[in-house]
């Protein structure tokens, strides 16, 4: 077990590198978007979901309301309840660590835990996984920051693709099965053509329906 907690360990800072990257890049997006240094830090220490932060940050950024960066914020992070809704048995948590673990409940952390059937597994995914990334996202918001400008456009240094790349490694052994791998294609067409006609960041939650749909199937099918 031992060695396997080691894995988990390694996995989730390999994680929370590659990803940190992206916070970079969202640090420097927000101070040219007129945020400052330190407001910048406080979405990435209280938000705490990269996709709404950048939806934020890119709506007021490009003269939009606060109202309606908000409203899309929140919308993109409400897929963390179903995350969490779906850890809550794992975790099995209550009190001030529920308030922390409901606080770390995102793609990453939780795909570390769903990696693993075995319960003690899971939970380190979680713990190690959304822990690990919390420091080094915010630290890597603050760099991105002070940077601010100077880093030029962030698409140039790859770095809005780090995140997308771990989420990608950590999927991919799940894609075990052929229902497994054709839902996932089926997502990805679906969120491809939705591209051009919704908002960033809303493609990944509509493509969820494809999940919805399958488990709805297979629900359906053993009644």
């Amino acid at each position: 077990m031992s060695s396997r907690l080691a894995a988990v360990r390694r996995t989730a800072v390999g994680v929370a590198v590659a990803t940190a990257a992206y916070g970079v890049s969202f640090g420097a997006l927000a101070t040219s978007s007129g945020f400052d240094v330190w407001q910048a830090c406080a979405m990435s220490l209280l938000i705490f979901t990269g996709a709404s932060q950048f939806a934020l940050v890119g709506i007021i950024g490009a003269g939009g309301s606060l109202v309606s960066g908000v409203a899309t914020a929140w919308m993109l992070g409400a897929r963390n309840a179903f995350y969490g809704l779906r850890l809550a048995s794992v975790l099995d948590v209550t009190g001030w660590r529920r308030l922390v673990g409901a606080h770390l409940v995102i793609d990453e952390s939780t795909a570390q835990a769903v990696a693993h059937d075995e319960p003690e597994l899971a939970r380190a995914g979680f713990w190690y996984g959304g822990g690990i990334l919390f420091v080094c996202w915010n630290l890597a918001t603050l760099i991105g920051a002070i940077a601010g400008a100077r880093l030029g456009d962030p698409k140039a240094y790859g770095l809005d693709a780090a995140s997308s790349a771990a989420f990608l490694a950590l999927l991919w052994p799940r894609l075990s099965s052929a229902t497994t791998r054709v839902v996932g294609v089926a997502a990805a067409v679906l969120a491809v053509l939705v591209v051009p006609l919704v908002p960033t960041g809303v493609p990944v939650l509509i493509a969820g329906l494809a999940a919805v749909v399958a488990g709805s199937l297979r629900w359906g099918g053993d009644e």
